[in-house]
Parts: structure tokens; C-alpha cells; sequence
């Protein structure tokens, strides 16, 4: 397809779908017509309600009993252990005992998985870049059993209110709160075993569950969140310990805010190295995605996308520092 022609037709979809055109041309280019109404298609229809079970307070058995008996039908994650899609009905899945008390955290499937991949281990001590509202800071300590450290940083204020909230009610009780601007992380002077660091992004992949995605963001929004993403990344790989592992990842579908972020690290940081996901998930990242060539390890990562998974699009990638840990 010309140039020409991809521009026409990506304006035709866009005013048929109600997206922004820059925006259809990038899929064009990435996945070709048929795919691209794929997407759109997708986008169109509900996301599956998730929910993971917080094993600090409860098992999955239990919970799955409790739930069960309340007629809430579940079913399993297969590579998340304690991870199920959950049909509450006509009930919110906010509006029960068992949320209130702990038992479970509404999340949706990348988030879990991004969690999984991390995979901290009890004892270590582990910082979570971005970590308003919760989801992850939760699961991480629920990962550790309680032991270690969990440095939790957000800047928004709001939103560490929901961060709070959330460690109190699901019994975190290895987690420290920072407010602050996670760019300048190396000023806390520690050097942690592992780093989460789900970046704050465009959110292009949430357009599922926000429809005015379609037309909210620009091009500048997405490099400029690009830059800031490319920032917060330098900092954790600066700030990660020798021998030490960390997750990047958004819920953003741009390879300008996932592939190419992580390219320009590995290009600066020869120490740093893409590894494979330790179980099935997603579809593998882009090597050359709008023809330019990334690192052939890409294709480690894994994408999540409406219509080849069911979810929200996302992006995860890990990656280890080389060296001896200390």
C-alpha cells in the first residue's frame, strides 16, 4: 500500500470508527487492514472482568468457595496462579464483603501477569516506580509473603491516597510510601534486588474501557510521554543492583512508548539485557516495527492486544542488569 493510499484510507476508517487518523495509519502500517478492523472491532466489545486473589488474607480456595456460593462464576488464568476472569452479574465487582475485606483485588490480566513476571522473591527489597493506585505494590507484597522491602513511589498526591488505601486493605505490611518523582530515584541512595516500573503512558491500549481514547491523545502526546518514559527507564537501570531484575511496561500499544524505549536502553546500557518470560502469554514484541529496526531480543517481550487476547493492550518487558549481586 503507497504512501498515499494508507493515508487515504486510514482517513476513511478513522471517520467511519471515530478515531483520530495519525492514529489508524500507525496500525495500518503495523498490522495491515484486515488486522487493524480487527482491532477496532475488538475495542468495541466489553473487557472480561479479572480479579486476583490476595493470598495475604485468604486462599484461592476459600475465596473461590465464598465467591461461588455468591453465584459469581469463575474461571482460571492459566499461567496465573492466583489469577481468574470473574462474572459478577449485575453486581459491581467492588460491592461485596470479600472486596472489602481484602479477599480480592479487581486487576486487570496484563497487570497481574506484569506482577508474575517480576516474580520478587521473599527478602528482597523491591521498588515499584509508579505505584498509584495499588495493583502492583499489593501483588508484589503478596508475591513476598510480607518479608523484605516495598518501596512504593508515586507523585500524585490524589492517587497516593488510593495507593494507601489499598496497602491498608489488603494487609501489606512490608511496604514504605514515598511521594516523589521516581526519575530521581538514585537520590534515596539504595540499590534494590528488583524494580517495577509500570510507566505512566498514553494509555493508547485502554481504549476497551475508555472510549474517548479514540480521540484524546495526539502524536505529541505520545513522544512526549516517550521522552518521560525513556527518563524513568534510564533511572531504574541506573538505580537496579548488579544481578538485578526489573519489568517495564504500559498500557500503551505504541511502539514509540514500549519498543523504542526499550531499544535506546540497550543501546546506552550494554550491561542490560532482554530475558524470555517464563511462561505462555501475549504475542512476542516488535523487531522492526514501521520498518526500523530494534533489537532482534524484542521479540522477548510480550504485547497484549483486544483482538488476539481479550484485554486491554499492553506491554511487558523483562530485563536483567549483568554483574554480581551483592
Amino acid at each position: 500500500m503507497s504512501t498515499k493510499h494508507l493515508r487515504q484510507r486510514a482517513k476513511e476508517i478513522a471517520g467511519e470508527y471515530g478515531y483520530l487518523s495519525y492514529m489508524i495509519e500507525r496500525y495500518l502500517s503495523l498490522w495491515g487492514e484486515d488486522d487493524t478492523l480487527r482491532f477496532i472491532e475488538a475495542c468495541e466489545r466489553p473487557i472480561r472482568t479479572a480479579i486476583r486473589v490476595n493470598t495475604l488474607k485468604t486462599t484461592v480456595d476459600s475465596l473461590v468457595s465464598r465467591l461461588e456460593s455468591k453465584h459469581v462464576t469463575l474461571e482460571r488464568i492459566p499461567w496465573l496462579e492466583e489469577g481468574f476472569w470473574a462474572d459478577f452479574g449485575e453486581r459491581f465487582p467492588g460491592a461485596l464483603f470479600e472486596h472489602m475485606f481484602g479477599y480480592y483485588y479487581v486487576q486487570g490480566v496484563p497487570s497481574m501477569t506484569a506482577s508474575s513476571v517480576l516474580d520478587p522473591q521473599e527478602g528482597e527489597e523491591v521498588v515499584d516506580m509508579a505505584a498509584a493506585p495499588g495493583g502492583k505494590t499489593t501483588h508484589i507484597a503478596q508475591l513476598m509473603n510480607n518479608s523484605g522491602t516495598v518501596i512504593a513511589i508515586d507523585s500524585d498526591r490524589k492517587r497516593i491516597a488510593s495507593l494507601e488505601s489499598n496497602i491498608q486493605r489488603c494487609g501489606v505490611a512490608n511496604s514504605i510510601v514515598v511521594r516523589g518523582d521516581s526519575r530521581k530515584l538514585s537520590q534515596l541512595g539504595i540499590t534494590p534486588d528488583r524494580i517495577m516500573l509500570d510507566a505512566p503512558c498514553s494509555g493508547e491500549g485502554l481504549i476497551p474501557l475508555e472510549a474517548s481514547r479514540k480521540t484524546s491523545r495526539s502524536m505529541a502526546d505520545v513522544r512526549f510521554c516517550a521522552t518521560r518514559e525513556d527518563e524513568l527507564l534510564e533511572a531504574a537501570v541506573v538505580g537496579l543492583a548488579p544481578g538485578g531484575t526489573m519489568v517495564y511496561s504500559t498500557c500503551s500499544i505504541a511502539p514509540e512508548e514500549n519498543e523504542y524505549v526499550v531499544d535506546g536502553v540497550l543501546q546506552r546500557h550494554p550491561e542490560m539485557r532482554v530475558v524470555k518470560i517464563p511462561f505462555e502469554c501475549g504475542s512476542p514484541g516488535y523487531v522492526e516495527p514501521y520498518g526500523v529496526g530494534l533489537d532482534s531480543s524484542l521479540s522477548l517481550a510480550r504485547r497484549f492486544l483486544p483482538h488476539l487476547h481479550g484485554t486491554e493492550g499492553f506491554f511487558i518487558c523483562k530485563l536483567v542488569k549483568e554483574g554480581q549481586a551483592t
